[in-house]
């Protein structure tokens, strides 16, 4: 072959995987749009949804029928009437055809403070302000006419999460939650925040106290995507 037959050959063979680069590019930026989408669809969100599926070439996760990794973020959601922020979730082993499934996946997200506020307040029956005091969540307000200061402790259990309330001062002087009026007492002990709505496999797993709220991760194994958006209203 001749100098120039070689030269054509390579000519083509650069013109034929451009073209394929471009397709693979072209399809991984639809599918990052329809997944962007479909979080719109399916959740109440705030702000656009933003996607990266993550491995290289696009075209072969593809035809596999599995993606390595897609990550997303969205400013907030609300999670059955509970707002939430900077909400962040990344999933490995997406599938690509229905039951849309991700092989792991973690999810985060940010209640605060004044979500928190509403829940504890509602369950409590108590006048109180959340707020965040460095690494710790504070409440205050009024019992029976008089101050309360006390620490708020959320946990993970059971993929439930709750609020333990600790160091309480009233009137000024500390007082142990046992010793607190039973009516009140009970308000004050494991105050449930519901955190519903996330999809089936993902179970809460973790929250720490951050400086707006505190910052909920939920974590599962074949987590299942809902394929239909809610009913409106």
């Amino acid at each position: 072959m001749s100098g120039r037959g070689v030269a054509g050959g390579i000519v083509v063979v650069v013109v034929l995987a451009a073209g394929v680069l471009v397709a693979d590019r072209v399809t991984h930026s639809t599918a990052e749009r329809r997944v962007a989408e479909a979080i719109e669809q399916n959740l109440d969100v705030v702000g656009t949804p933003t996607v990266d599926i993550g491995g290289f070439p696009f075209l072969t996760q593809l035809l596999a029928g599995s993606v390595d990794e897609v990550t997303g973020a969205v400013d907030g959601v609300a999670l059955e009437g509970i707002d939430a922020t900077d909400v962040t979730i990344d999933a490995q082993d997406v599938t690509t055809s229905e039951p849309y499934t991700l092989g792991t996946a973690t999810l985060a997200a940010t209640l605060p403070t004044a979500s928190i506020e509403q829940i504890v307040a509602d369950r409590s029956r108590l006048d109180i302000a959340v707020a965040v005091d460095g690494q710790a969540l504070t409440a205050s307000g009024t019992v029976l006419g008089l101050e309360l200061a006390a620490n708020l402790v959320p946990r993970v259990e059971d993929g439930r999460l709750l609020v333990t309330v600790e160091n309480v001062q009233i009137a000024g002087l500390t007082v142990s939650v046992d010793d607190l009026p039973r009516a009140i007492g009970d308000r004050l002990t494991d105050i449930e925040i519901p955190v519903s709505g996330l999809p089936e496999g993902l179970v809460l797993s973790g929250a720490t106290v951050v400086a707006d709220g505190v910052r909920i991760t939920a974590t599962g194994t074949d987590v299942v995507l809902p394929t239909e958006a809610p009913p409106a209203g």
